[in-house]
């Protein structure tokens, strides 16, 4: 869809994720655009990455491992409940985290 200034605006799709024609033809044109045709100047660049969540639109890929560890460890993990290999990996996740940035800090 095209403004009457010859630019492109948005178009919301609110029926089910079904694309129309028209939707598909603009989805089309766009990724027809070199990278240098779209306009960002309305964008600000984000310069500190230091709040960003980990996982919340990219899911990293699941590896099966097998792992010893001590009793009392996984005892404590899994008094929490449900999850606890989601929670070792959120403290394995923590201290690499940790780690890399001391590094780069060094």
């Amino acid at each position: 869809m095209k403004t009457d200034k010859n630019q492109l605006c948005m178009v919301r799709v609110e029926s089910e994720g079904t694309i129309t024609p028209e939707i598909e033809v603009e989805l089309k044109a766009i990724a027809a655009m070199s990278d240098s045709d779209v306009d960002t100047s309305n964008i600000p660049e984000i310069m500190d990455w230091s709040n960003a969540v980990v996982g919340k639109f990219y899911r990293p890929i699941k590896e099966a491992v097998t792992v010893r560890l001590d009793s009392d460890v996984l005892h404590w993990l899994k008094q929490g409940g449900r999850g606890y290999q989601s929670r070792l990996n959120a403290i394995l996740r923590k201290e690499m985290s940790s780690q890399l940035a001391n590094r780069k800090a060094a």
